[in-house]
């Protein structure tokens, strides 16, 4: 509550104002005008209208979309509004009871300082005020009403929940938590560690094994779907290519099939002329090397490299880099950085390739674009073909398509099952839907029908065979690695591991690489000098405790203990307005006018 202001106060009002603007509801008198009432304050329909319609804004302003008063009422928004308004009318019902205002003086203080009723110095403009209470349909009285009961509402709810403080203990003990470390020792066990005979299971274990993991053996529902498709590459051999297209492309391409020869080039930059003389001087009489010249320049190799150049990429330096050998060094020659010396450590030959020779490829593309806008013109026809009730079957043979079928689930990856979109359009399919044209991302027509719908159901024995043996081998294994494990924990054996690794003063949100997920967790929970197998489908280690570690007394814990307290403050101080808002409407119980609701809702707009 430090942050509550009188700022706050006139933004808050400025920002009503703004929304009072443009908005009309249900007209009329008497009880209709009232939606809920606390004791003598009222929530009138305009206040439920304005607060409806601010609800409404605020939800598109976030998610760019208008959302209908339906909508709002079906995310129950609707209530929560009507809510927010009677815990308002009941803090302005017990604020009148007690008599808790604020004085003419302060809140002519606060009126003139809103924004919207200032003139261009800044000034409170006495006809500013007069227009916008005006345009928002609010007379002076209630809106200097409105506001008098604001600051009374913030004063409350300051003297409630300033200065409320949860035991410091609870931070300690939640600081203490996330800040303690612990040191230990960890043994990694894998299939290395184990000799397991190679002896193949027997039908009677296999079945066993079948029937006591038979979720795992469980197939997914499964939909048998008849489809048909028309892909690009079925046309490429009937569509026409234009010559003129085809070298129109191939020029297009003129980077791609005329590459000029280039240089693998690192640059090392100097100061002045005199000091790269002097540099290359040095590396003309073997006194240094150019590796250790760019380490006295304070760069890395990295920093000079500039990549495979063309000779006009390399300006005036151009004709000596490409006339030097392979690992030699030339300069000092001119840059656009000063004299530079530069080392050759590649030659890339000109790469020059015919239109002859890129014809095929070029041809293949042309082709395949050109085919999928003969798939385009077609799909309406085949489309009135569907609709007017022919089968995928005759369509098939009648437009020559391809016919396929296939028994698609969630896991299914293979062949058309592959494509975004037929993925989509087999998840949304029903028995009743009528087969329809659709595209598949490479631009592929396709068209499917949904013949039945399987189940969830246990794969058969036979066709799950080759499954079941890896799945009893896999489990086979995890056995041993565990058995071995188990045999590691023990002090002597322990000890003597040659492949022990060791972490000192990690916290709780360490992450090891390789490890169970739950080794951290495990070791927090072990008391010092414990072992303990920890394993998981991904790794088995056995690890040792052996430190015990206060959390640091550093700047981050030091930041983490103020951040966490200041949470849990303003955790107790919303809890405890909220007691006191809930207190008053237990005291004075709100009425609700369902009709005037209704009213509200009937003419939103």
């Amino acid at each position: 509550m430090k942050n509550l202001s009188k700022s706050f106060i006139w933004i808050l009002m400025a920002l009503l104002i703004v929304g009072l603007a443009g908005f009309g509801v249900v007209s009329g008198s008497g009880a209709n005008r009232t939606v809920a009432s606390v004791g003598d304050s009222t929530v009138t329909v305009e206040d439920y209208g304005r607060a409806l319609q601010q609800e409404q804004r605020a939800l598109q302003a976030q998610s760019g979309q208008a959302l209908p008063l339906q909508q709002l009422v079906a995310l129950g928004l609707d209530r929560a509004v009507l809510s927010r308004l009677v815990t308002t009318a009941a803090l302005d019902n017990e604020m009148a009871n007690v008599g808790l205002s604020i004085g003419d003086e302060a809140l002519l203080s606060q009126i003139a300082q809103i924004q919207a009723f200032q003139d261009i110095s800044g000034k409170f403009d006495r006809e500013a005020y007069a227009f916008a209470l005006q345009n928002a349909n609010l007379s002076e009285a209630e809106f200097e009403r409105d506001m008098r009961q604001e600051a009374a509402r913030i004063l409350a709810q300051g003297a409630i929940m300033t200065g409320a403080e949860m035991p410091a203990t609870l931070g300690k003990t939640m600081t203490d938590y996330i800040g303690a470390r612990r040191s230990f020792t960890y043994v990694p066990v894998t299939d290395a560690d184990v000799a397991l005979a190679t002896v193949e299971p027997t039908d009677a274990e296999l079945k066993a094994f079948y029937d006591a993991n038979i979720a795992a053996f469980t197939l997914p529902e499964t939909k048998e779907i008849t489809y048909v498709i028309l892909r690009p590459e079925a046309l490429l051999d009937s569509v026409d290519v234009d010559a003129e297209a085809l070298r129109a492309l191939y020029e297009d391409r003129a980077d791609q099939y005329q590459v000029p020869a280039r240089r693998l080039v690192e640059r090392l930059v100097f100061p002045s002329e005199d000091a790269a003389q002097s540099a290359m001087a040095k590396l003309d009489a073997g006194d240094t090397t150019f590796e250790a010249l760019v380490t006295e320049r304070g760069l890395s190799l990295g920093d000079i490299d500039l990549g495979d150049l063309a000779i006009d990429g390399l300006g005036e330096a151009g004709d000596a880099v490409f006339a030097a050998e392979v690992g030699s060094v030339v300069g000092p020659l001119p840059s656009e950085f000063g004299p530079a010396l530069f080392r050759v450590n590649g030659i890339l030959d000109a790469r020059a390739t015919s239109l002859e020779e890129a014809e095929a490829e070029l041809r293949d593309e042309l082709a395949a674009d050109r085919a999928r806008r003969v798939i385009e013109a077609r799909a309406e026809d085949i489309d009135d073909l569907l609709a007017g009730g022919a089968t995928l079957e005759e369509l098939a043979e009648e437009q020559e398509l391809e016919l396929g079928q296939i028994d698609w689930n969630s896991e299914s990856t293979d062949e058309i099952a592959a494509y975004q979109g037929f993925r989509e359009a087999a998840t949304a399919v029903t028995v009743d839907d009528f087969p329809q044209v659709a595209f598949l991302e490479d631009g592929s027509l396709f068209a499917l029908r949904l013949n039945a719908v399987l189940p969830p159901r246990p794969e058969a024995f036979e066709d799950a065979r080759t499954a079941v043996v890896a799945a009893f081998k896999a489990d086979q294994l995890d056995q041993a690695i565990f058995a071995a494990a188990q045999a590691l924990a023990n002090d002597t054996a322990f000890t003597a591991a040659k492949d022990a690794r060791v972490e000192t003063g990690l916290r709780r949100t360490a992450y090891i690489d390789e490890t169970p997920a739950e080794l951290l967790n495990a070791v927090f929970e072990m008391d010092l000098g414990d072992l303990r197998v920890v394993s998981d489908r991904d790794a088995t280690v056995v690890v040792r405790l052996d430190e015990i570690l206060a959390p640091e007394a550093n700047e981050e814990m030091t930041f983490l203990a103020d951040a966490l307290s200041e949470q849990l403050n303003q955790s107790l101080a919303t809890e405890l307005f909220q007691v006191y808002v809930e207190a008053l409407r237990a005291k004075t119980p709100p009425q609700v006018n369902g009709q005037a609701v209704e009213a509200v809702h009937a003419s939103f707009h």
